[in-house]
């Protein structure tokens, strides 16, 4: 499931299950990069985007400074992260071994 419009809280950090966030912003050619790799995990598992111009305090609160930003959240706790262009097999071992 990929969610562009969703409650942080309620979808991430209540969430039992693994989830990954997308720290990216429009502007960012290799956050556009991911877009495929994000769409196809997000089959699978429950994807999280983050835009870091529209949302610079939740950006912060997880030290986000460089782009894109992948975390991995598993009960309520930033479980793996992850700076810069990332592969789908990366994404998906740690993701299912986080399940």
């Amino acid at each position: 499931m990929l969610m562009e419009e969703y409650n942080f809280k309620r979808e991430v950090i209540d969430s039992s299950e693994p989830v990954l966030v997308d720290f990216w912003a429009e502007w960012c050619g290799p956050c556009r990069h991911m877009n495929p790799v994000l769409a196809a995990i997000a089959r699978d598992y429950k994807v999280c985007k983050v835009n870091v111009d529209t949302n610079q305090p939740l950006a912060a609160k997880f030290h986000v400074s460089a782009i894109p930003t992948l975390l991995i959240f598993k009960n309520g706790s930033v479980a793996k992260r992850y700076e810069g262009v990332t592969s789908e097999q990366a994404l998906r071992a740690d993701l299912l071994a986080l399940a």
